[in-house]
Order: structure tokens, then sequence, then C-alpha cells
């Protein structure tokens, strides 16, 4: 038997309507449309209706939107971020050499714009020391942060000296721990440097050179979920108020840092605590 196959005309205007993304009803209607058009034959092709053909095309360029209401400067911005953003989706959806060409040279346009606006945004910073960012803050400058720093660590060790008045530095270890032992030096050097008491407590009973009296853990560590070590905490014994600091080996410099972080009232809140009686006896 002799298979049935669409005739030519057929495939044709299938693969059409396929590639068009043209829906299966279409595709259905534009057959029913021929089976009952068999009349034709085979030279059924003809001129497309006028308004089919006088269908306009995608436009290469959007027109911009009507102004808005508001100031001159915000219709202009408005319309020429709109532009922009309908040139760069044209170029997206239609990527011809012309569509890719004009949103280039309109993103280059408002790049120089941007750019115009960020040299006048310095000249105006370098004439009004309040709004120089350079002058808020950390100082970007070499020789601008060393004075900085020295000037801050100068202020952070009074405060540390002042903060030492009520309360200590709870210093936890283990014997057999190189990073506690590395860090014990730089903890007696902390303690005599700035006049904040460190009291070392052992959790494993052993020593520790430098703090000849050193405590044995009685379950403090325990209540502190003290699981690494070392580990330090600024305890207030008066009020039973222990805060952490930190774990690991810390320098001088990070320790004054966090020390004058957590003794301000925002530092306070921000960090956990917990509350136990302690014997500084």
């Amino acid at each position: 038997m002799k298979r049935f196959a669409f005739p030519a005309p057929l495939r044709l205007l299938l693969a059409l309507a396929l590639l068009l993304g043209a829906d299966a009803a279409s595709a259905q209607d534009a057959t029913a449309r021929y089976w009952s058009d068999s009349w034709r034959g085979w030279h059924f092709y003809e001129d497309p209706p006028a308004a089919e053909r006088e269908r306009p095309t995608l436009p290469e360029q959007t027109v911009p939107l009507a102004p808005t209401s508001g100031a001159p400067e915000l219709v202009e911005f408005e319309r020429l971020q709109k532009t922009l953003e309908d040139t760069r989706n044209i170029a997206i959806m239609r990527p011809t050499e012309a569509n890719v060409r004009r949103y280039m040279e309109l993103e280059s346009q408002v790049v120089a714009r941007a750019s115009y606006f960020a040299d006048v945004a310095q000249r105006v910073a370098w004439a009004t020391p309040e709004l120089d960012p350079t002058l808020q803050g950390r100082p970007v400058n070499a020789k601008a942060l060393e004075v900085f720093e020295q000037t801050q660590q100068v202020g952070r060790s009074r405060a540390i000296a002042d903060l030492g008045k009520d309360h200590v530095l709870l210093f936890f270890y283990r014997s057999d721990c190189p990073y506690c032992h590395a860090f014990a030096p730089i903890l007696a050097a902390f303690q005599a440097r700035h006049g904040i008491q460190v009291v070392a407590v052992s959790m494993d009973g052993g020593p520790m050179p430098g703090f000849p009296e050193a405590r044995p853990d009685n379950g403090i560590a325990t209540t502190l979920k003290v699981t690494q070590v070392p580990a330090i905490f600024l305890a207030q014994p008066f009020t039973g108020r222990i805060t952490p600091i930190g774990f690991g080996v810390l320098s001088e410099s990070q320790l004054l840092e966090r020390l004058a972080v957590v003794s301000t009232p925002q530092g306070e809140a921000m960090l956990p605590s917990a509350t136990r009686q302690i014997d500084l006896r």
C-alpha cells in the first residue's frame, strides 16, 4: 500500500507555523482551510490580505515615553533611563549591528554623565571637609593611618584601664594545648601593659607558665559552653556578667579592639552573655 504524504505546500505551511511559534489550534485551522479550499488545486498561492501586508514590524527603537510631571531634570532623567532600557531590550531581542551599536553609544553617553558627576562630587568633597569621606572615620593615607591607629590605641588602652577597675579577663586553657601556651605570654604582657587582671582557668588541672595562680575549672566552662581553647571572656565579678571576647590566639591589637567594642552599650547588647557568681579570692 502506498503511504499517504502531505502535499509539499501543506508541509511548508505547517513548518512555518511551528517556526513562528503558532499553537496547535492555528495549525489545525490552517489545515482545515486548506481542505475546505481543495478546489483551488495545487495553485492556491495568493497575495496576502491588505491588512496582513501592512502589519507593522518590530520598531528599531521604541519612542520614549511622554514626559511626566516634575522638575525638568527628573523628566530628562526618566526619559534617558527609559530610552536606555528600551534600546537595550531591542538589542537583546534583535541583536543587529545597528541595534547593538545604538545601545552601546547611548550607554557610553550615560557613563560619561556619571563620570562627570563623580568628578564634580570629588571636587565638592575636597572643598568641603565635612563631606570628604577620606576625613571621616579611618583615613586612607598611609601616614594619616599610622597616626590614626596610634591615637586609637592610646584611647583604647585608657578605656581598658578604666574597664579593669571592675572587670577581669577569664582565660580558659588546657596544659597540653600548644596554642594556649603561645597565647599565655600575650595575655601576661597585656595584663601588665593595660592594667586589667587576667584570671587563668585550667580545664584539665594542669599549670600554665606565666600564671602560677591558675585555678581549676569549677564548672564555669560548662556553663559558658567552652569547647575550644584558648578562650577569653570579659567578666564583671560584681554583677556576674560574662561576655565572650574570642577563641584562639589573639594579638594585642585584636584584644584592644574587641574589648573596646564589647565595653560599649551597643556592643554589650549585641553579644550573648551569661551570669554566674565569680569567686576571685
